[in-house]
């Protein structure tokens, strides 16, 4: 059985919109370990399709020397969450189109094994909705930006989670893991 495992690079005040707030605060070896930690049990990508239409031309042409995770991007599955997209495969390889099912993206968590979740906020934001979330990984950078796209907007619905661990890495950004709310 696998498990959903969210990654989102946030700001204090939640935003996750595209991070390039992230560059000031450099990508130090510890803050790589965990997102390779995070990322070395996932047997496949699941995205939404923004994401995946964001992270195709950044990622596809890129190789391990320019930057390790290349190979985890491009070798690795991807399931793109979409209504709207008829062939991922042909936008980057390893691509398939799965539409939003419950049931489905459940048994394709316990078919495939661990899943990870980059970005992806609307996505997100209905994974928590239907308690498919195994893990929601916020690297909270010491910034605040105060106008963006948020995990949880005003008006989200009551959303309790369960702290699982805590670390404060070397460029000052925490990384809080929940999980569901017992």
């Amino acid at each position: 059985m696998g498990a959903i495992k969210v990654h989102e690079f946030t700001t204090v005040d939640g935003v996750v919109d595209v991070p390039m707030w992230t560059a000031d605060y450099g990508f130090p070896d510890d803050l790589s370990a965990t997102i390779g930690a995070l990322t070395g049990s996932a047997k496949g990508i699941l995205l939404g399709r923004r994401t995946f239409e964001m992270f195709a031309p950044a990622w596809s042409t890129r190789t391990v020397e320019q930057d390790p995770g290349a190979p985890f991007f491009n070798d690795t599955t991807k399931y793109v969450v979409s209504a709207t997209l008829d062939d991922a495969e042909s936008v980057w390889r390893n691509s398939t189109t799965v539409g939003y099912d419950v049931d489905r993206l459940r048994a394709l968590k316990d078919d495939v094994g661990d899943l990870y979740v980059s970005g992806s906020a609307t996505l997100v934001r209905a994974l928590l909705a239907d308690g498919l979330v195994d893990e929601l990984h916020l690297f909270v950078y010491p910034v605040a930006l105060g106008t963006g796209i948020r995990l949880f907007p005003d008006g989200a619905p009551r959303t309790p989670l369960a702290l699982l661990g805590a670390d404060r890495l070397s460029n000052g950004v925490a990384h809080l893991v929940y999980g569901p709310a017992a």
